[in-house]
C-alpha cells in the first residue's frame, strides 16, 4: 500500500466503538520482528501506527529464533501463544557430532523448563514475522518498498521525507531497522561507531532435506579452526535450514554483495568435513541466503529528541546470545507502555524505557560476548575461553532470561479486545 492510499484510508479508519482514532502519529521504521511487535502495542496504547520496511514484502524464512523466560509471557500477553505455537519449528532438541556424525552431546527442548539451548518456543524469524503482520495488519498502515530518506524535528513532531517522494509529519520516530539501521546511521552517527564485531561470521539458507533430519537440529564444530555447521529441521519437512559459522578478526564485505559472500563462505568451509560438501552444494539455489558478521550495538542513549531506536538497531546482543527476539519482544511492550504512562512525551517515556530495559540489555549482550569468545581459534596468547560450569555463569543467565520487570501499566489504555484479538481494529 502506498502512502498515499493508507491516507485516503486513513480518513474512515475507526476504534473498538466506531469513535475517530486520534492517538498520537508515530512512525516505525523496520517490517521484521522488532516493528510488528511495537506497532501491536503502539496500537494498543492509542497511538496511530505507520510501519515503513524498504523490502518489496515480508521476508520469509530465516534463522530460528527462541523466546525465552519474559519474553513467553510479553507473547501471551499479546494474545498471541497460539499463533506463535502453531508456527513453531517442533525441534525436539540438539546433537552435536563429530565429523563422523557420532553424537557427543544432546540437548532437549524440555531442559530447563523450557528455556534451555533449545527453547519451548523456537520459531523461524520469517514465520514469527508473519505471525506479527497478520496480527497488526488491520489497524496498522504498512508501507513496503520504501524507506525514509531524511528527516527534521523540532520541538512538536519530527518531519519524514520518504524516499518513494512523499512527505509526512509524525509526533515520533521509531527505528526498528535492523543492525545496519540507516536511522541509527541519519541521526546518530556511522555505524563504525556503534558496532562491535565479536570475531565471528554467521551464514544460512534453507536447503533440500536429503539428510534425514526428524524434529532433531545438528551441529558440528571444529574446535581448532573456530569453524561449525549446523542443519535444523523447520514445519516444511521436505527442507532443513543450514548454518554455517567462522571466526574472523575482521569483516570487510559487503552486507548486500551476495555474490562475494558466497564466495567467502566457500572458501572459509572448505575441508570443514562432515555433511559440510553436500550442504554446500545448494549454496547457488538458495532462496533465501544470508550472511553476516556477528556484531553487537553498543550506545550511550538511545533517543535523541522525537526520534528512539528500538531491537537489533539500538541494542543487539548477537545471535550468540540466542535472546535478540526476546529482547526486540520485551523491548516493545516496555517502550510502548513508558511511552504512553508519559502521556507520549518523549524525553520522558524514551528515558523510563532505557531506564528499565537497559540492564537485561546488558546481561544478554554479555552471554553473547561469552559465547563468541568460546568459539575463538586457540592462540599461544589468547584469553583462555569462558569456564561456563559456575554459578557466575548461571545467575548471569537468569539475568538475561528474566532479569526485567513486566508492569501492568493498568493506568494507560490498552485497547485489546477479546483474547487473542490482538491490536486488530474495525474499519468502517
Amino acid at each position: 500500500m502506498s502512502v498515499g492510499d493508507f491516507e485516503q484510508e486513513h480518513t474512515v479508519r475507526t476504534g473498538e466503538q466506531g469513535t475517530p482514532v486520534s492517538g498520537p502519529r508515530v512512525l516505525v521504521a523496520g517490517a521484521s520482528i522488532a516493528g510488528p511487535a511495537l506497532a501491536h502495542w503502539l496500537r494498543r496504547r492509542g497511538a496511530e501506527v505507520t510501519v515503513v520496511e524498504r523490502a518489496p514484502e515480508l521476508r520469509p524464512g530465516g534463522q530460528a529464533v527462541d523466546a525465552r523466560g519474559v519474553a513467553r509471557e510479553v507473547i501471551g500477553r499479546m494474545g498471541l501463544d497460539a499463533a506463535v505455537r502453531a508456527a513453531c519449528t517442533d525441534t525436539a532438541g540438539a546433537h552435536t557430532v563429530d565429523a563422523d556424525g557420532q553424537v557427543l552431546e544432546t540437548f532437549r527442548a524440555d531442559d530447563d523448563g523450557g528455556d534451555g539451548f533449545i527453547a519451548d518456543i523456537e520459531i523461524l524469524r520469517g514465520d514469527l514475522s508473519r505471525v506479527l503482520y497478520d496480527d497488526t495488519r488491520y489497524s496498522v498502515e504498512y508501507i513496503f518498498g520504501d524507506r525514509i530518506a531524511g528527516l527534521t524535528q523540532d520541538t512538536d513532531g519530527v518531519d519524514v521525507a520518504f524516499a518513494g517522494g512523499e512527505r509526512r509529519r509524525f509526533d515520533l520516530v521509531i527505528g526498528a531497522d535492523g543492525l545496519h539501521s540507516e536511522l541509527r546511521t541519519t541521526v546518530f552517527g556511522p555505524h563504525e561507531r556503534f558496532l562491535r564485531h565479536l570475531g565471528q561470521v554467521l551464514a544460512f539458507y534453507s536447503v533440500p532435506n536429503e539428510f534425514g533430519l526428524d524434529r532433531w537440529l545438528l551441529e558440528h564444530q571444529d574446535q581448532e579452526s573456530g569453524r561449525s555447521a549446523l542443519l535444523r529441521p523447520i514445519q516444511d519437512a521436505t527442507r532443513a535450514m543450514a548454518m554455517f559459522s567462522f571466526a574472523s578478526a575482521d569483516f570487510a564485505v559487503d552486507h548486500r554483495d551476495v555474490a562475494a559472500q558466497k564466495r567467502l563462505l566457500r572458501e572459509r568451509m572448505a575441508g570443514l568435513g562432515w555433511l559440510t560438501p553436500d550442504i554446500l552444494a545448494h549454496l547457488d539455489d538458495a532462496p533465501d541466503f544470508y550472511l553476516d558478521q556477528v556484531a553487537q550495538v553498543v550506545m550511550d542513549r538511545w533517543s535523541s529528541g522525537r526520534v528512539g531506536l528500538f531491537g537489533d538497531a539500538a541494542f543487539s546482543s548477537s545471535p550468540m546470545s540466542g535472546q535478540g527476539t526476546g529482547l526486540a519482544l520485551v523491548g516493545a511492550y516496555l517502550l510502548a507502555g513508558e511511552l504512553a504512562a508519559a502521556g507520549w512525551d518523549p524525553d520522558a517515556g524514551f528515558a523510563r524505557y532505557e531506564a528499565r530495559m537497559r540492564p537485561y540489555v546488558e546481561a544478554n549482550q554479555e552471554i553473547g560476548r561469552l559465547n563468541a569468545r568460546s568459539r575463538d581459534v586457540p592462540a599461544p596468547d589468547a584469553e583462555p575461553r569462558p569456564d561456563f560450569a559456575g554459578e557466575w555463569f548461571t545467575e548471569l543467565v537468569g539475568r538475561a532470561i528474566n532479569g526485567v520487570e513486566l508492569p501492568d501499566y493498568a493506568e494507560v489504555p490498552d485497547s485489546a479486545g477479546p483474547a487473542g484479538s490482538g491490536s486488530r481494529l474495525p474499519l468502517a
